[in-house]
């Protein structure tokens, strides 16, 4: 039997709480009683529209190993479950108690942490790091985006004592957002994938930006690594912020002739790349189970915290052919239309200028044959400020470089980008991506490659769902008909 995730008395001491009837056997952590699983601590933060101590009764129902709530409210729930009351020394004492487990779980372990931040790619970074590292031993990560105030103390309360490697994702809108969360991880090795306009809206400049990510080296364990890519136009600020920090060493990435871990050279194709690269001077060659040329680029910053960690490279490069992209951010699936194979490409997560740029790159180096064509399904860019109908606009330009055939929008935004457009590249624009889902998968055609992209918000995904419901092939017939694609 798993030893519990916390004991009562570990709870109890870092939090300055008290239990209130004994707790069953606690195994995770959870603020969510729609994913919450028996045995799960539940913490009734309170969030942007209600407060967590109306689903309290809820969890005990479901079986949580107990409740983390105010102490004022403690009598009023304890008759249905046990509770930890904790002081309320703040407007949310449960969120100050979850990250006082999270500094707990901190302070206990003997895993090497990695934190990943960056404008473009955080989220298939860290996958990318979980996976290689989970071959090599134990490995806790952060869940899909728990970037934020809540998802970092949420992931640190849910790390094992027994991890031996942790990699958490970063995020932030405004400046000092990350200070506070790289202080809670105290990461050994610290990475920023690149820094692109995203979030400009709340920032005066790109460099603005920069300094922003750049916080995420304040926290490092002194001694530790920071991790940084060389081509981004803001290394320069990035390295002076590593420098002020107590990190011991500087790892760079990327294709410049000066980079520790540098690209010799990137092959793409549909569904996988190859990379030569040398890794501190060493010649590695590897296949990467997703696409894209961002993505190997960004596998370079994978294999330089491997690395630092002093963990396997060889191993890890090799696990990187087995690497598929996270759920909206990447993922292929054959089609079958009429009596032709098609192919859908689902970026449907979020997007920015860069990713969107790099994904119509990634379109581009998909074969369409003869009678194909590449189109692309694209939402507003959200978090752009005055800047938002000029970066909408400019995608034209790596619309036409990409050679995509024709262009399908949804949003106001979108709109400026459609209206630069010649013609013939012009498909349908809507205002949202229900007004433009019918004619999107009325216009499949057999060869054709489509691409889906926008901002989560856009909820481009409904697109994808409804293109899959029409034309994916079932499972069985899926990897045969990529593989003839590749």
């Amino acid at each position: 039997m798993n030893a519990p995730l916390w004991t009562p008395a570990a709870l109890e001491a870092a939090t300055g709480g008290a239990l209130h009837g004994a707790p069953r056997p606690i195994g995770g952590a959870s603020i969510d009683t729609r994913t919450l699983q028996p045995g799960d601590l539940f913490f009734a933060i309170r969030g942007e529209a209600r407060d967590g101590h109306d689903f309290v009764r809820g969890a005990l129902d479901k079986g949580a190993g107990a409740a983390v709530v105010a102490q004022s409210r403690a009598e009023e729930f304890s008759a249905f479950g046990p509770v930890l009351a904790v002081p309320e020394t703040s407007d949310d004492p449960v969120l100050d108690a979850m990250r006082a487990i999270g500094k707990a779980a901190r302070a206990r372990t003997g895993a090497a942490i990695v934190a990943v931040t960056g404008s473009v790619g955080k989220t298939g970074t860290k996958e990318a790091l979980r996976h290689v590292l989970g071959a090599q031993g134990e490995t806790h990560a952060s869940v899909a985006s728990y970037n934020n105030h809540w998802g970092v103390p949420l992931t640190l309360a849910r790390m094992p004592e027994s991890a031996r490697y942790g990699v958490f994702e970063i995020g932030m809108n405004h400046a000092a957002e990350i200070l506070p969360l790289t202080a809670q991880v105290r990461p050994d090795v610290a990475l920023i994938t690149t820094v692109e306009p995203v979030h400009i809206e709340h920032f005066p400049s790109l460099s603005a930006i920069a300094d922003a990510k750049g916080e995420i080296f304040s926290g490092l364990a002194p001694g530790g690594v920071a991790v940084i890519n060389r081509d981004n136009p803001n290394f320069a600020r990035l390295l002076a912020h590593a420098q002020a920090s107590k990190a011991g060493r500087v790892i760079t990435f990327g294709e410049h002739e000066s980079a520790d871990v540098r690209a010799q050279r990137i092959l793409t194709r549909p569904d996988i790349s190859v990379v030569d690269a040398t890794v501190m001077g060493l010649p590695v060659t590897y296949q990467l189970g997703t696409p894209g040329r961002h993505v190997a680029m960004n596998s370079l910053g994978v294999l330089a915290c491997i690395h630092a960690l002093g963990a396997d490279l060889a191993r890890a490069a090799l696990s990187l052919a087995s690497l598929k992209p996270p759920v909206g951010r990447g993922e292929r699936t054959a089609l079958r239309i009429a009596d032709g194979d098609a192919y859908l490409v689902d970026e449907s997560y979020n997007a920015n200028p860069a990713s969107i740029r790099a994904s119509l790159a990634t379109l581009a180096g998909i074969d369409t044959g003869s009678k194909g064509r590449r189109i692309a399904v694209l939402g507003d860019m959200k978090e752009l400020g005055e800047a938002g109908e000029r970066l909408h606009r400019e995608l034209a330009d790596a619309v036409r470089a990409n050679g995509i055939d024709l262009v399908f929008t949804a949003g106001p935004l979108m709109r400026h980008l459609f209206e630069a457009l010649p013609m013939e590249s012009r498909g349908v624009a809507a205002l949202t991506a229900d007004e433009v889902t019918d004619a999107v998968v009325a216009a499949l055609r057999p060869g054709d490659a489509v691409m889906v992209k926008g901002s989560n918000s856009m909820r481009m995904v409904r697109i994808v769902e409804a293109v899959k419901a029409r034309y994916a092939l079932p499972p069985d017939q899926r990897e045969a008909s990529l593989q003839a694609v590749r």
